[in-house]
């Protein structure tokens, strides 16, 4: 059987999906992280894709960092089952995918500096009334 080159691996992938999660998370910029490795931001890119692997050095160099465990790419996840099992993606996927957007990012960060556990309940109160008339199904994209 021949393997397809140009595709990249699942396991690629999620490995990009954290870097760029955390990176997110941190607030970090692609050419941060670049200049970091003494690498383009195009390099990043591409780890960020699954397009090219990380090698372990760099991996190590990324997890120094982002601030996280060489571990924090590969473990807490069933990895397997949310990459072949695609009707089953977990919750933490849903998350993750959400925080890696500009939005969720910036939502996650606002709320995260909210005190007040009243106003937190509230803030979800509404978010919630506001996603139930907005008429748009939930969608993985």
């Amino acid at each position: 059987m021949t393997v397809n080159s140009k595709k990249p691996d699942p396991v690629d992938i999620e490995v990009g999906r954290r870097i760029r999660l955390q990176r997110r998370i941190k607030g970090m910029s692609q050419s941060v992280l670049a200049d970091g490795l003494t690498i383009t931001f195009q390099q990043v890119q591409k780890y960020e894709k699954g397009s090219n692997r990380v090698s372990a050095s760099r991996m190590s160099s990324i997890a120094r960092l982002l601030e996280v465990p060489v571990t924090y790419f590969f473990d807490g996840q069933g990895l397997q089952r949310d990459l072949l099992d695609g009707d089953t993606l977990s919750p933490l996927y849903d998350v993750a995918q959400f925080v890696s957007t500009p939005e969720g990012s910036n939502l996650n960060r606002a709320f995260a500096r909210i005190q007040s556990p009243e106003i937190r309940k509230r803030i979800v109160g509404l978010v919630k009334a506001l996603a139930a008339t907005s008429g748009t199904p939930h969608s993985a994209s």
